[in-house]
């Protein structure tokens, strides 16, 4: 539960994931879990040269069974992909059903891969028991063509060709299509869906809704018994009935739709029949294994094949056709609405009453559970990109499936693959079994896990369920995903690749945010992983300092196309490449592992040999940073730039320093940790060794970076890869606004290249770095990404942890002119707070009411049917904020929802006060009044057309102007709606008060100024599982952060 002065509530939701995680109730078996791109992934390809892109196509994707997952819109599974609905829509304008989003494959885009669709993911809770989500719909044919030719023509030096850009939206001819999903309260096996579809044109128009349930083809290739084959079978007009011998027996229950003609009569759906298996011949002109193949619904509904759907009714896919097209279709403003069952028993109707009121409950549950996450109140913009941001990460979960075994050798009911395939990529992941729900970087671009991006998305989960983001870092380390090297697998495309080793970090983070919000302390996986996270930081200790001398390679390390080389590939100078971040990212992990062991060796001592350990390796990175033996100066420091640059070491003293100023400089920043003198005596061996170190080991302690001997606030010690000097010089590049400071956030390269490029000439070929504050202009790393000058969330988080790091022993010591030249000088707990400020900015609107993310579009900002939904893009132009990338990052981007958390109360938004003093008193007398509480669950007519018109924009208020029905009494159905009983609402009504007394009373220390920003429990080890309280009231380890 989430934790308010030590308070203990559970919502409905918390509930849920309670008995989910005791195993009471498995609240998650069924989820968002189907992949919106299955073709064109790695796992699909058997190509004979790995061009997965041209292999399994998405025109392929209608006919052709996918061998190891399955994809859809808006699509729900079990945790292994067995069983799966989807939902498929025809405009009687395309010439194919719309069973899956659009987007250009990699070689067919400007910039690479990008999804060419119009679709939100809008609420979501961690037990998928309420879901929702939006789909934009054309009326007019859908451009398909046009994005194609369009994008071929661009050039890299030009934008994208986006939806938006088609004209298909203009006088709003289009469907916004809401896909609704709950659970029943007593039975996590009991899903209802709705979809509800607005007719937004000026003229009436058809619609088909066809919702599709389906298995996952396991059958075709040789590893199953022909018995298990499941199937699906017609019960009845609006009941099938599905058998799979794991998940047992499933109806697909079915309620008529209210009519939108005069007839008045209801739409009854039409149920359809066949296999999930591949159209050999349409494809190649082969002959088929059944007659009944995976793309006779789309033939049957859109090419009138009638023959190409099952008579005899039963298959292992079935869809329920829903045609709204009696007259002209539905007529503007109006609504299609189809509802159905999903479920273990069978009822032979649907009370769309009750129906309706189980939906609405959920609803209302989603709104107390993202609440009650961030209570303190803030500007009601903000709190709604949050929602969507962490709905958004919930949405990214998908299972995965690949077992390199049957991958690589090919399966025994099909041809071999190519002899020569197993040699493409991964040929030395053979021990690879995957069969999971992982969270992914992109729904749509990136269908596959990436290491370095998994990390990142654990912190905002941890948010809303520290039990998935756990699960998540500690399958990253099991044996069936960790190479028995040690290495991290990094993504199917290369699973070999280096990124970086941020995964310590996110460990000991999940771990803290757990404890923070929810009062939980994991140390079983805290330990476990730790002890895996032993062996990857041995891999980079071998495999990548090369000489043995502390300082690091290790390749692109997940900033693609940052260097002037491309630093996965041997340099065409000669020589090693010498990496600042490579050797900042390892000081980072030394650092992380360093924080663990410390936190570890509260319940075990041995650990604090281990802190040692790394408290020593550490201090020897440190100094490599700057020394060679012998006490020469080595080549990363610039002093005369204050800057840490890449070198070319061909050996001995012979190097070359490429003085590019991009992320690789500030990357040293992160290595930074504060100890606490209470957390150093409590371990008397650690501090033995640690006095021993600095006495005996005095020359390099002397000369060494971090601040071994000086202690700082607190009298807290601090390891640091850079000084005091050498901070300051960097955060007077950082904090340039004609370098790296933009107006939302941190740039990944100097603004100060856009006219001095830098360039090199090796072997008559040029090679140039220059400031691309936007799309890249190369097709390094497949050229979808840029990290020459956009802005990033997931460093620039890092940035901002430094920053409270430093300030934690620095304190007001130490203040720096932010932006530079401005005149205005404040300490680096401001200046992580002005950085979340700006980052946050990329999403909400402006005075102007616009959103930077959105580059002016004005239909984006403006029009009441956009303004409120959001993409979360990969990253952003580095001098508009415009979204760039893939378009549903939720995965890093969604870090935007802990910034919000942490600092969306003090945010400076046009609708909140621009100090934080100011903003307490906005804010102090009527918050409480109605804002932000959870509504109470509203009712919907039951008449023949308002059953079709919900209660809201999308559900709410009647749209034919009647009022809505006095509320009924609640109290009486409490199994699957979930109405709480009165003891339940009178402790609901205790926990709502006592959190309005902690709010007000956090308000009240704001508007005096005794106020703290950031809790250090989160970043550094404490003393105690939970942090001691001074006199004051305040905790150990906290700051007033509002004093100037």
């Amino acid at each position: 539960m989430v934790l308010i002065e030590n308070q203990e509530y559970l919502c409905e939701e918390e509930k849920r994931l309670k008995q989910d995680r005791e195993r009471t109730a498995y609240w998650k078996k069924w989820g968002t879990y189907l992949a919106e791109r299955q073709w064109a992934t790695v796992r699909e390809d058997y190509s004979h040269d790995g061009d997965a892109w041209s292999h399994f196509t998405h025109d392929m994707a209608r006919s052709r069974a996918f061998r190891w997952g399955e994809d859809g819109i808006a699509g729900i599974s079990d945790s292994h992909g067995l069983q799966n609905i989807g939902f498929a829509f025809w405009n009687e304008k395309d010439d194919f059903l719309k069973e899956r989003l659009f987007g250009l494959s990699n070689p067919q885009g400007n910039h690479g891969e990008s999804l060419k669709e119009c679709h939100f993911h809008l609420d979501n809770t961690p037990t998928h028991s309420y879901t929702k989500y939006l789909y934009k719909y054309p009326q007019r044919a859908f451009p398909y063509e046009d994005l194609i030719n369009e994008n071929a023509k661009r050039s890299r030096l030009e934008r994208e060709y986006n939806m938006i850009d088609t004209g298909i939206f203009d006088d709003n001819k289009y469907w916004d299509i809401f896909i609704e999903t709950a659970k029943e309260a007593d039975n996590p096996e009991e899903i209802l869906c709705r979809v509800t579809a607005y007719n937004r044109g000026p003229e009436p128009a058809p619609l088909h809704i066809v919702p599709h349930v389906w298995f996952r083809n396991t059958w075709s290739w040789g590893h199953e018994e022909p018995e298990k084959r499941p199937s699906i079978r017609k019960l009845g007009e609006t009941t099938a009935v599905s058998k799979h011998h794991k998940l047992g027996e499933r109806y697909f229950q079915l309620s008529p739709s209210p009519g939108i003609g005069a007839s008045g009569d209801d739409v009854q759906p039409k149920l359809l029949f066949t296999e999930n298996d591949t159209n050999y011949k349409a494809l190649w002109g082969g002959e088929n294994k059944t007659p009944y193949v995976k793309d006779g619904i789309h033939r049957h509904i859109v090419d009138d094949e009638k023959d190409a759907v099952n008579p005899e009714n039963f298959g292992t896919k079935t869809a329920a056709w829903y045609a709204f097209d009696e007259g002209d279709g539905v007529a503007p403003g109006e609504c299609a609405v189809v509802r159905f069952r999903f479920s273990q028993r069978y009822d032979g109707y649907i009370d769309e009453e009750l129906f309706d009121d189980i939906m609405e409950q959920r609803r209302a549950e989603a709104d107390e559970f993202y609440y009650r996450i961030s209570p303190m109140p803030m500007a009601d913009d903000l709190r709604n990109i949050q929602r969507q941001a962490l709905s958004g990460m919930l949405w990214c979960k998908q299972y995965y499936h690949f077992i390199w075994d049957q991958w690589a050798n090919g399966d025994p009911g099909m041809p071999p693959p190519p002899p020569g395939r197993k040699a493409i990529r991964n040929k030395e992941w053979k021990h690879m079994y995957l069969d999971d729900i992982l969270s992914m970087p992109d729904s749509w671009e990136y269908p596959f896990f990436a290491a370095w991006d998994s990390a990142f998305h654990c912190l905002p989960l941890a948010m809303i369920d520290p039990d998935f983001a756990k699960k998540q870092l500690d399958l990253f380390t099991r044996e069936w995903y960790m190479h028995p090297n040690g290495q991290l697998p990094a993504y199917e495309w290369n699973f070999g690749d280096v990124n970086p080793p941020v995964h310590a970090w996110a460990l000991y983070r999940v771990f803290k945010i757990e404890r923070k919000m929810y009062g939980r302390e994991d140390y079983d996986c805290l330990e476990r992983v730790f002890q895996k996270l032993l062996l990857n930081f041995t891999w980079w200790v071998n495999r990548k300092d090369a000489d043995g001398k502390n300082i690091f390679e290790g390749g692109f390390l997940g900033l693609d196309n940052i260097g002037i080389f491309n630093r996965s590939e041997a340099l065409p100078t000669g020589g090693v490449l010498e990496q600042a971040d490579s050797t900042g990212w390892m000081g980072f992990f030394c650092l992380n592992m360093l924080n663990i062991c410390l936190e570890l060796a509260k319940r075990r001592r041995i650990y604090e040999d281990m802190a040692s350990k790394f408290f020593e390796h550490f201090i020897m990175i440190s100094d490599a940073m700057q020394y060679r033996s012998g006490g020469e100066a080595k080549p990363l420091w610039n002093d005369e730039d204050g800057f840490y640059y890449d070198a070319i070491s061909w050996g001995g003293p012979w190097s070359h320093q490429m003085p590019v100023r991009s992320l690789v400089g500030l990357i040293p920043l992160y290595s930074t940790l504060t100890l606490e003198p209470e957390v150093i005596n409590q371990f008397p061996s650690f501090k033995r060794r640690l006095n021993w170190f600095i006495e005996t080991r005095k020359e390099t302690a002397d000369r060494n970076i971090a601040s071994m001997k000086k202690r700082g606030e607190g009298d807290r010690l601090l390891l640091s890869l850079v000084n005091e000097d050498r901070l300051k010089k960097i955060m007077k590049r950082m904090l340039d606004e004609s370098e790296f400071l933009a107006d939302h956030g941190i740039r990944s390269l100097s603004k100060y290249h856009k006219d001095h490029p830098y360039s090199m000439d090796v072997n008559g070929q040029r090679y140039e770095v220059a400031y691309l504050p936007g799309d890249s202009d190369s097709g390094l790393f497949g050229g979808n990404s840029n990290w020459r000058g956009p802005i990033w969330m997931a460093v620039n988080t890092l940035l901002i942890e430094s920053c409270q790091r430093f300030f934690l022993y620095y304190g007001n010591n130490l203040k720096v002119e932010c932006p530079t030249g401005s005149g205005d000088y404040m300490h680096l707990g401001h200046v992580a707070e002005e950085l979340q400020h700006r980052l946050q900015h990329l999403f909400a609107r402006n005075d102007e009411g616009e959103r930077a993310v959105n580059d002016g579009n004005q239909m984006l900002n403006f029009d009441p049917n956009w303004k409120d939904y959001l993409w979360f893009h990969e990253f952003f132009d580095g001098d508009t904020g415009r979204g760039l990338g893939a378009s549903h990052q939720c995965g890093w981007t969604g870090l935007v929802a802990k910034m919000i958390h942490d600092t969306g109360m003090t945010c400076r938004l046009p609708q909140t006060p621009r100090t934080p003093t100011a903003a307490a008193a906005h804010y102090f007398d009527d918050i409480w009044s109605t804002a932000g509480k959870p509504k109470k669950p509203h009712h919907v007519r039951r008449s023949s057309t308002s059953r079709s018109i919900g209660f809201r924009s999308d559900w709410e208020g009647s749209a034919n102007g009647d009022d809505a029905e006095p509320e009924r009494a609640t109290l009486n159905r409490t199994n699957s709606i979930g109405y709480l009983d009165a003891d339940a609402l009178r402790k609901k009504q205790e926990m709502d008060e006592h959190v309005a007394s902690y709010v007000s009373e956090q308000l009240s220390r704001i508007k005096s100024g005794d106020s703290n920003e950031f809790d250090s429990g989160e970043l550094e080890a404490s003393l105690d599982g939970t942090l001691e309280m001074k006199p004051s009231g305040r905790k150990k380890g906290r700051e007033n952060y509002f004093s100037r």
